[in-house]
């Protein structure tokens, strides 16, 4: 009698809808045990962002996708885009406060990601990315070894997970108020090179982790080449000699999380700047050898604006909210729910609503804090309805990748990152993770 075919939907629901760690452990590990079987691996962006920042190739920018709600119906979308397109080079990630109002941790998330691989006959390198592993200024100031100790503990969970890509941001710590930008960055890359040290010290054996830094938080002042210099200095000067840095530099151009609300609840056009994306790019490169700047908060500019990325060489660009937007506006999301969900918001988010705020943007601010405890439910929609919201998505997948250029370079990604299959063991001796590397199968 043969075997029974694998279920691999089964295996990834099981693992998103179980709230027991210890199942939710065993079902990763048979997710990441059958993902290797099958040439997938979590991998790091690190030499292939290298490589770009050396000039070796370039003309596109790297999508980095936040799913922040139906993530295995999300994930087998991108990698039925990324095979179409003959794409390698694309990035899903979460950020720290997402795991938070998502309900979902670094463990799941990296299963569902492969299970979505491995569904959709996906193989090569898979890129999971923590965003914003961001320091709390408030945290900090009051006691600051809590706070970086708290986000130590987060990555150590992270790359555990197979996250082998992490954005430090450090940048809520920048203080313009400061005389010279040297001093306003000052914390900043401080932060930053002792987080990057940590990462290099935990990173497993024969992985190099690609880590990101920030010199300017999102929805504020935008980025100067000065800050960028500043902060470089600093970092370098700071990091551990020998010891391999970040990758990329994460700049501010004008956009925020989210967008600009109006009263309406629609989202108001935003005025890129991207002189300064491109200004900063180059510098990045021509300067420091990274793979050049990157964009947050993008997915919600108009559509036109999208093609001037890969034009200005810009290395990577975060989208995350326009998906959620279009899960909750899809015509195949149930409208009992969406009511159900708006309810619990005016009850257990009111105290978020300021009072110049209309009841539209009171919800679109907060819709994102449902996730979480309508996870179960949204996930426990019909197969039909969440594969129906996943096409409407799939086709603002597909055109971003192909605005982005993102398109035909899964040769170029395989050609630069080496695969490795990392073996997770407890160290006996304390509570840490201890990573080791083995090569390929």
């Amino acid at each position: 009698m043969g075997r029974k075919p694998l279920n691999m939907d089964k295996i990834a629901m099981d693992l998103i809808m179980s709230d027991d760690l210890a199942i939710k452990k065993k079902l990763a590990k048979k997710i990441f045990d059958i993902a290797y079987k099958n040439g997938i691996y979590p991998s790091s962006i690190h030499e292939f962002y290298m490589a770009r920042g050396r000039g070796e190739f370039g003309g596109f920018t790297v999508p980095a996708i936040n799913l922040r709600s139906l993530a295995f119906d999300l994930a087998k979308a991108i990698f039925r885009v990324a095979k179409i397109n003959n794409s390698g080079a694309f990035i899903f990630e979460i950020a720290k406060s997402e795991m938070g109002y998502t309900n979902q941790s670094p463990l799941e998330y990296a299963g569902v990601v492969l299970a979505a691989a491995i569904k959709e006959g996906f193989s090569g390198p898979v890129f999971i990315q923590g965003d914003h592993f961001q320091v709390n200024l408030k945290k900090f100031q009051e006691n600051p070894d809590k706070e970086i100790e708290g986000l130590e503990a987060l990555i150590c969970e992270a790359i555990s997970a197979g996250f082998y890509n992490i954005d430090i941001d450090s940048s809520t710590l920048v203080d313009l108020s400061k005389p010279d930008v040297t001093k306003q960055q000052q914390l900043n890359y401080e932060v930053c090179a002792r987080l990057t040290q940590f990462i290099r010290r935990i990173e497993p054996r024969g992985v190099t982790i690609s880590v990101g830094g920030e010199i300017g938080e999102v929805g504020h002042k935008n980025s100067t080449p000065e800050e960028l210099h500043a902060f470089m200095a600093g970092y370098r000067k700071r990091l551990r000699k020998g010891l391999t840095g970040i990758s990329k530099i994460s700049i501010q151009t004008g956009t925020s999380h989210g967008g600009v609300v109006l009263p309406d609840g629609t989202v108001a056009q935003v005025k890129l700047d991207f002189d300064t994306l491109k200004a900063l790019s180059e510098i990045a490169k021509k300067e420091y050898g990274l793979a050049g700047a990157v964009q947050h908060g993008a997915s919600t500019l108009p559509a036109e604006a999208f093609h001037k990325f890969a034009q200005i060489e810009t290395a990577e660009v975060h989208l995350a909210t326009e998906f959620q937007n279009m899960i909750y506006e899809s015509r195949y999301f149930p409208s009992e729910l969406k009511t159900k969900i708006y309810d619990w918001l005016k009850t257990n988010a009111i105290s978020e609503k300021t009072p110049d705020e209309t009841e539209d943007q009171f919800i679109y601010k907060t819709r994102k804090k449902a996730l979480g405890p309508y996870k179960l439910e949204i996930m426990g929609l019909p197969q039909e309805t969440r594969d129906a919201i996943a096409k409407e998505i799939e086709e603002k997948f597909d055109f971003l990748f192909k605005q982005l250029n993102s398109v035909n370079n899964k040769e170029l990604a395989d050609k630069y990152i080496t695969l490795k299959r990392v073996i997770v063991r407890k160290r006996k001796e304390t509570s840490q993770v201890e990573h080791t590397g083995e090569g390929a199968d």
